[in-house]
């Protein structure tokens, strides 16, 4: 199957498997660069409610420009990487600053953009603009790599100038491919590279899977090399994963009339911004949680009483979080200015790192089991007024 015939298989598959998804739904290049670095290492099902509640609440690149530091790390919340946020946030800034609030179409524009690498400029010029930019994620990678058979490890220089090149062939010849096909409205459109460049990552995503792919249903099949060769399992030629590190942290929940001391992660660390309780991180031995509350809040605590236990999950590290509700006077020099005593209500509008939302849902679903809603005289229920 020469290329031709591989273009127009696939485009004939993705005008027929092709899931609906929201941003497929819209040309706005805004739209399309939200859901692109929303998707970078995660999954279509997570980021969908992300996405949706994105657009509401900044539906155009003057409106994210616009919005503080907290909103938008508030609307990422749970989604990690949150550099990403971060550089959208300045690359808005730009875009208003410098293309009167238009998104650039010109790849080089596009590419200077705070944030956005060659394949997210190939994404967004090809899917918004239809212009024949390669892309090369890691589904993309897995399918090329299978299907014209391009040994060596993908992250490697030569290979992955190899991949880079032949994911520009096929985008320009898939810019000479005429092709119809019904979008979601039932028109039909000729947008034959964004499909393309989209019929490859939905191919890796649905059919060319890392483990276990479905050969039999994959509409390329006859010209898979590694299919014909049975080299399915080998390719793409990736390293070993790098080995999972443990890390273990005490976190701590100090409590005075109502309120809970919480403090903001400052910037240029990991989850930088986010909001989280006290905490220091220990080796895997044993530990006094009334010296470490010493040592993190400057108190001896009258008591130090096990809470919940938190597992959370970051790139190759695999963290457990031992939460403490403490009691006792805190002293003022223990205050930094990241510091603040916080009402449950005021520290639900916050964005917290992951790990630390888990321990404030905790006490939030504690506190409701503690003071059920009142009835009313007509049987109905109050709403819950406590702090938490």
């Amino acid at each position: 199957m020469d290329k031709k015939r591989l273009i127009r298989a696939l485009l004939k598959w993705f005008g027929e498997a092709a899931r609906d998804l929201p941003w497929r739904r819209t040309g706005d290049p805004y739209a399309i660069w939200v859901s692109e670095v929303m998707l970078q290492q995660t999954q279509v099902k997570t980021v969908l409610p992300y996405w949706e509640r994105w657009m509401r609440a900044l539906p155009s690149i003057e409106a994210l420009a616009k919005a503080r530091a907290q909103t938008i790390h508030k609307l990422w919340e749970g989604l990690g990487y949150y550099t990403r946020v971060r550089n959208m946030h300045k690359a808005a800034q730009v875009i208003l600053k410098n293309h009167d609030g238009k998104f650039p179409q010109e790849f080089e524009a596009v590419l200077a953009l705070p944030g956005i690498g060659r394949y997210t400029a190939g994404a967004i010029c090809s899917i918004a603009f239809n212009q024949p930019t390669p892309i090369l994620d890691g589904n993309v990678i897995r399918v090329v790599s299978r299907v014209f058979g391009i040994e060596g490890d993908p992250r490697g220089k030569e290979t992955n100038r190899k991949l880079w090149a032949l994911a520009g062939d096929l985008a320009r010849e898939a810019a000479s491919t005429v092709h119809r096909s019904r979008n979601q409205a039932g028109k039909r459109t000729t947008n034959s590279v964004s499909h393309f460049n989209q019929s490859l990552m939905e191919l890796g995503a649905l059919i060319c899977t890392p483990r276990q792919p479905r050969c039999g249903v994959c509409p390329v099949a006859k010209a898979c090399v590694a299919r014909r060769e049975g080299r399915v399992d080998e390719l793409p030629n990736l390293p070993r994963r790098t080995p999972v590190t443990p890390r273990r942290f005490v976190a701590f929940i100090a409590h005075k009339g109502g309120r809970f001391l919480v403090r903001q992660r400052p910037a240029g660390v990991v989850n930088a911004h986010l909001w989280e309780f006290p905490n220091v991180e220990i080796g895997p031995n044993g530990f006094d949680a009334k010296r470490l509350a010493l040592t993190v809040l400057g108190m001896n605590p009258k008591a130090a009483a096990p809470f919940c236990v938190i597992k959370h999950s970051i790139t190759r590290y695999r963290i457990t979080v031992e939460a403490f509700r403490v009691s006792g006077t805190i002293p003022r020099r223990n205050g930094s200015p990241q510091s603040r005593w916080m009402h449950g209500s005021q520290m639900h509008r916050l964005p917290f790192a992951s790990a630390h939302r888990k321990i404030l849902d905790r006490l939030r679903s504690q506190s409701s089991k503690k003071n059920p809603p009142a009835r009313n005289r007509a049987g109905g229920s109050l709403k819950n007024q406590g702090t938490i």
